[in-house]
């Protein structure tokens, strides 16, 4: 590798459209460079002025920064090469132009396009390739004499020398062309902008670029990128070849009519950027053994150009989709919830409140892929519905929001903003006993559950004697028997086949389960108690189970010292 400082670039021009080759692209170019303590670096190719497409460079800028992708330097960032955008330094390209002039080895094209025309016409006759260098025009020794150039005409580069370039790839390794893969190319157009050729070749080297990330359509002009390099006695760059991204049926490359689509319709879908960046990582690299999951930090620490491969990727959309349901069960609830109720229909919401929402998206959390599928699920069709305000609930996120979701970092003022009152501390007295019904039947995923100290018991027992010593003694069990589960298998499938299930079956499901149920979430009615045992986490399921065993001892000895029945208690302990 070379000991210079690592720096990569990704330099895509404002045409419109991001593709995800482009992406991937920058996203590999990025982890390089970072995996070696380098810089990244945005360069915008704006010159040429017919392709490009107003608002592009926003949309580039915004597509990265959704991926985080972030640039070290280039545009709303500067740094020591600005700027940025290559019409911004037309000079400098004229500046090289003139070098290459002084050296002899540019000249001002004299002929017309109707001329050129004539020459390619006859190569086609002739059933050759046409080559402009077979009709220069005649060149006098001397360099400088003919060389002055006005700008009126476009400006070609004179090869130096026709011959066989042979070059190492980081990917494919050894690449070869012949001398026929050489010619008298452009430099500057009469316009005045520089041709991609010759512009991205000044700019690597005023940039300092290492290491080149591209596409396999470039492989076939590096013959003529080194022959500049050569003429200019700079040391070229090391290429990294990508290879290409295949449509679903792996058969020609990925184009719009296969279905590609720009990237930010995926965000637009309900797509995390962790999942886009996961699934793009891994189309073309592989991390040498069996993981796939992958955050932005593992991937920089894992990637290696030596594990790019060589053979096309497949766009696999289902394995996308894979990725997106991995990665949306990594989320925190707490997360999960704030990017969620961005895609909840507005008119949903209002009719039906927080609480309601929030349960319904924490029930459709395993079936949905991407969050577009909220919206899916929880459309009504009453779309004539404007209300601003319900009861207490008042909505504060911007409609627009709703009309255009995605997913972007939230601040505080863009959540559904719900008045709180003074939380009233209670705890278990002799004395005291309270009654407090909450006001979100979800708080018990960030506080802890306050219930009915009858609730705990299961309908079957509410006339047995020993209804709380037998319900102490389920818990104390279950309490036992979670403690041996280890983190890893702390998973919903592994805890609904674990030795409680088995012990449920052997004293009664609801005996055992139902208190379960409730010293998690202090509710009648909420998830299954694996479910929320795998949500919570193993820490918060212990400490709660057992803040309600200790619950029951006290309500058990109450029972004993008092004379009188309480009929409600409810349980204060702070998470």
């Amino acid at each position: 590798m070379n000991e210079k400082k690592v720096v990569t670039r990704f330099a895509p021009s404002p045409t419109g459209f991001m593709h995800v080759g482009g992406i991937r692209t920058a996203l590999y170019a990025y982890l390089w460079a970072k995996k070696n303590k380098g810089t990244f670096i945005l360069r915008i190719e704006d010159t040429d002025k017919e392709r490009e497409v107003k608002g592009s460079l926003e949309h580039i800028i915004e597509s990265l920064k959704w991926l985080g992708i972030n640039w070290d330097e280039g545009p709303h960032v500067g740094g020591p090469h600005s700027p940025y955008l290559q019409s911004e330094r037309l000079d400098l390209y004229k500046k090289y132009a003139q070098i290459l002039i002084d050296k002899g080895l540019a000249y001002p094209d004299p002929y017309t396009e109707e001329e050129v025309g004539v020459f390619r016409n006859k190569a086609e006759l002739e059933k050759k390739p046409f080559l402009y260098r077979e009709h220069r025009p005649d060149l006098p020794a001397q360099a400088g004499k003919f060389y002055k150039w006005d700008n009126t005409k476009p400006l070609r580069f004179k090869v130096p020398e026709i011959k066989s370039y042979k070059w190492n790839d980081l990917v494919y390794g050894d690449l070869s062309a012949g001398p026929e893969a050489l010619d008298d190319f452009i430099l500057i157009k009469s316009d005045g902008y520089p041709t991609y050729n010759f512009a991205h070749i000044v700019d690597d080297i005023e940039m300092g670029v290492t290491h080149v990330m591209r596409g396999q359509e470039f492989i076939s002009s590096t013959p003529k990128f080194l022959s500049i390099y050569e003429a200019l006695n700079i040391k070229p760059p090391l290429f990294a070849t990508l290879p290409p991204i295949m449509a679903d049926d792996g058969k020609k490359k990925l184009g719009k009519r296969d279905g590609a689509k720009d990237i930010l319709e995926y965000r637009n879908e309900g797509y995390l950027p962790e999942a886009i960046i996961n699934f793009l990582a891994l189309l073309g690299w592989n991390p040498g053994d069996d993981r796939e999951i992958f955050t932005m930090d593992e991937l920089i620490k894992a990637f290696d150009i030596s594990r790019i491969g060589h053979s096309g990727a497949q766009m696999n959309l289902e394995k996308l989709d894979w990725f997106s349901k991995k990665h949306m069960k990594l989320l925190s609830l707490d997360k999960y919830l704030k990017i969620g109720i961005n895609w909840v229909p507005k008119e949903y919401f209002i009719k039906n409140g927080l609480e309601k929402t929030q349960k319904d998206l924490i029930l459709m959390r395993d079936s949905i892929i991407k969050f577009s599928d909220i919206t899916k699920k929880l459309e009504i069709n009453n779309k004539k519905l404007i209300v601003e305000e319900k009861g207490e609930y008042k909505l504060t996120l911007n409609s627009s929001s709703f009309e255009k979701a995605h997913y972007v970092p939230l601040k505080e003022s863009d959540y559904y903003e719900i008045p709180r009152k003074n939380k009233q501390k209670t705890s278990f007295t002799e004395e005291n006993h309270y009654k407090f019904s909450p006001k979100n039947e979800f708080y018990y995923l960030l506080d802890n559950p306050i219930y009915n100290y009858e609730l705990l018991v299961w309908k079957d027992l509410k006339n047995d004697s020993q209804k709380f010593n037998k319900t102490l003694e389920y818990l104390e069990k279950v309490l036992d028997l979670l403690k041996s589960v280890d983190e890893k298998s702390w998973t919903y499938e592994l805890l609904k086949n674990s030795n409680v299930w088995t012990y449920a079956e052997k004293e009664g499901r609801g005996n055992v389960l139902w208190p379960i149920r409730v010293a998690l979430s202090g509710q009648e009615r909420s998830p299954d108690p694996f479910k929320l045992a795998e949500t919570l986490g193993k820490d918060v399921t212990l400490k709660r189970i057992n803040e309600a065993i200790i619950f029951l001892k006290k309500i058990i000895i109450n029972e004993i010292n008092s004379t009188n029945s309480t009929k409600t208690i409810i349980s204060g302990n702070e998470q």
